[in-house]
């Protein structure tokens, strides 16, 4: 009897029966709704399209076009003007221009003083910032202001501070007196050891910020550990926290590297890199800008610059792959 009412009324057998979990309802598929108009699709082609296009033609293109010109020589007027010497412009930097191997002196002296002084010091900077001591945000600015400003408004700075004449160095010794003066820019003897006083307090903050940022990652309980051990301050720092440096160790490493092979702002602002003080960059500039316009000759300056930034940046670039493979 109840076969026959539920075959005539199919309804019924589709009722569930009391407290069983009602049945999920199959979505009816509405087709594919596009997220992206076309004019949002137009937007970010443009926006991915203009920087890469940028890249290419600002980096890419003049760094192999000055690869191709260190080759030969070009005054800079007509394309017609390109001859093609070989080797000739490498042979004569390296045999007869009396200001190459000073500029190379100049720029390894750089790196070991950013490497020695303001390295250090930035580091114990961040050590004594990590601590959480009272005002700690106002010093982490004012060391970093540094870093903010410009290479050019440091060089504008510093000159007033190495003024013969009214310059706070040598109004402090008195040395600001006729017959007593100390030119601290003008002194061949002087100037590029002053220059880097200057670079140095910028390098300092930029140094301190890393290893801020490195010793935020250090894990609490391996300085916990290490005080139950009994191990004093220094034992900690030496034994647990710096180990645990080195990734920041070899960013401050690589970026000291490239600070000091592109220094040029701040020397050209002092004395335009003469007397003393010359550089890599300095004369990359004064061959394709200045009055001679050798171009080929620049480029070729400029290609050994490139070749011992990428004897670095290469070794860092296959580390940090190696690494991310690992993990």
């Amino acid at each position: 009897m109840s076969t026959d009412i539920t075959k005539e009324i199919p309804e019924a057998a589709a009722v569930p029966p009391p407290g069983a979990a009602p049945a999920r309802q199959k979505k009816v598929p509405q087709g594919h709704r596009r997220l992206l108009t076309r004019r949002d699709r137009l937007t970010l082609g443009l926006m991915a399209t203009l920087p890469t296009i940028l890249h290419i033609a600002l980096v890419w293109v003049t760094a192999l076009a000055s690869i191709a010109l260190a080759f030969t020589t070009w005054d800079g007027i007509g394309f017609d003007s390109i001859q093609w010497v070989g080797l000739q412009n490498f042979k004569e930097l390296f045999e007869q221009n009396p200001q190459f191997w000073p500029a190379v002196q100049h720029n390894v002296i750089w790196f070991v003083v950013l490497i020695v002084i303001p390295t250090p010091l930035g580091l114990f900077l961040a050590v004594q910032l990590d601590k959480k001591i009272k005002f700690s945000r106002f010093y982490q600015t004012a060391f970093f202001l540094p870093v903010v400003l410009s290479m050019a408004v440091i060089g504008f700075v510093w000159q007033l501070v190495y003024n013969p004449d009214t310059g706070l160095i040598n109004s402090i010794i008195g040395a600001n007196e006729p017959g007593k003066y100390i030119d601290w820019i003008g002194d061949p003897d002087l100037n590029l050891w002053a220059i880097l006083v200057a670079a140095s307090w910028r390098h300092a903050g930029y140094m301190m910020i890393l290893y801020l940022a490195g010793l935020k990652g250090v894990d609490p309980s391996l300085r916990e550990a290490s005080a139950i051990d009994g191990a004093s301050e220094w034992q900690t720092f030496k034994n647990v926290v710096f180990p645990t440096l080195r990734p920041t160790n070899t960013i401050v490493l690589v970026v000291t590297i490239i600070e000091a092979l592109r220094c040029f702002d701040l020397v050209y602002v002092f004395n335009g890199g003469a007397e003393g003080t010359e550089l890599l960059s300095i004369l990359v500039t004064n061959n394709i800008v200045g009055e001679s316009s050798r171009i080929g000759y620049g480029s070729a300056i400029a290609v050994v610059l490139l070749l011992i930034s990428l004897v670095v940046i290469i070794p860092y670039l296959v580390s940090t792959f190696r690494k991310e493979r690992r993990a």
